[in-house]
């Protein structure tokens, strides 16, 4: 017995001694949920979330796992902030500016009108002060943000009836997402903030004249084309809309370092896995559509004008009352004439003689 004991600490002392301590407990599963505000019946929107969570249990070693939940399981659609501000669920995945009604500012964290594309938004949060900025915006509502998917530029919507003007805008009633709206009211439009999964039913019975979502892929998925004929291009109001992982902010900070790095990175893949669908599921999607007997038409260059003057103005009046908006959105302006300036050189140059080629 009393060598059975010495052997035993004999053992311990030289485990101590080589600095190497033993496992006395396996690391714990964290288990996270996400809310969603889209349904699942969108793969590419709501599949990025699906995405991330795979990417975070991989790169944990399954230690960390993440259940994602579409727009109504566990909240509704628009209640996602609130949820995530109140510790309701840990995370949730949404497009920023549904939630202007509290501050216009959230809106530049996904997509104003006439802002910027994809992949200048995309420099703006990572290379400009764009993600700073909006962390110090989020923080006032126990958020942290991380950038997780942009759609890139999408179609101008559905219409009952053909658009040929500025004056067919006038008494439309048409479901348009978050700030847009404002921009829309005030070229003479009626804006609906209806969620993506009951705008076909809205668009059918009439209850709205006119829709957008994001665009051919998921719009064929959503049946629009059933329903209403004319389809626009492009949508004025959203050239690049970003969506976020909103993360409760001190459920964030309790996380080990090494955490915190795989839900940053896990987060940056589902970004551009986003992206990279959407571009590569488009074109074919389209073109069903026109078979499907839907007609194009380019968005009328007075309704574009109009709306941008009203933009800009509408903007200007923001910043002189409010204060996160004007702190956010002078960066995000400056940002958005330097890199305009270039992009109209290079990648407009390239895009235009190539998109003008029989291939």
């Amino acid at each position: 017995m009393e060598r059975r004991k010495f052997l035993q600490h004999a053992g311990l002392a030289g485990i101590l001694a080589t600095g190497v301590a033993p496992a006395v407990h396996a690391q714990q599963t964290l288990r996270w949920r996400l809310a969603s505000s889209f349904p699942k019946a969108l793969d590419t929107i709501y599949g990025a979330a699906e995405v991330f969570a795979k990417k975070v249990k991989e790169m944990s070693g399954g230690k960390f796992e993440i259940s994602v939940h579409a727009a109504g399981e566990l909240m509704p659609a628009f209640g996602v902030v609130d949820g995530v501000q109140q510790g309701t669920v840990e995370c949730a995945h949404t497009a920023p500016y549904y939630f202007f009604g509290k501050d216009p500012t959230f809106a530049i964290g996904c997509t104003i009108p006439f802002g910027l594309n994809s992949r200048q938004m995309t420099a703006w949060m990572y290379e400009g002060n764009g993600l700073k900025l909006m962390r110090e915006f989020y923080a006032q509502y126990n958020i942290i943000s991380f950038p997780m998917g942009n759609t890139g530029a999408q179609m101008g919507g559905w219409y009952r009836k053909e658009i040929k003007g500025l004056d067919d805008i006038k008494g439309l009633k048409m479901r348009i997402g978050g700030f847009g709206g404002e921009i829309l009211k005030g070229i003479g439009g009626v804006p609906q903030n209806i969620p993506g999964g009951e705008i076909y039913q809205a668009l059918e019975k009439g209850t709205i004249d006119a829709a957008e979502w994001v665009g051919p892929y998921d719009d064929l998925k959503l049946g629009f084309y059933k329903v209403a004929k004319f389809y626009a291009y492009p949508a004025w109001w959203e050239g690049g809309p970003q969506l976020d992982l909103y993360v409760n902010t001190k459920v964030y900070e309790a996380l080990s370092a090494e955490n915190k790095a795989i839900i940053e990175c896990a987060a940056a893949f589902a970004h551009t896995e986003m992206q990279a669908r959407y571009d590569a599921k488009n074109p074919k999607a389209l073109k069903e559509l026109v078979a499907h007997g839907t007609k194009l038409f380019r968005m009328p260059k007075d309704i574009m004008e109009a709306a941008f003057k009203f933009a800009m103005e509408y903007y200007n009046d923001l910043s002189a009352k409010n204060p996160n908006w004007k702190k956010v959105y002078e960066d995000y302006a400056a940002f958005r004439r330097e890199l305009n300036q270039w992009f109209r050189f290079a990648e407009a140059g390239f895009d235009d003689f190539m998109q003008a080629q029989k291939l």
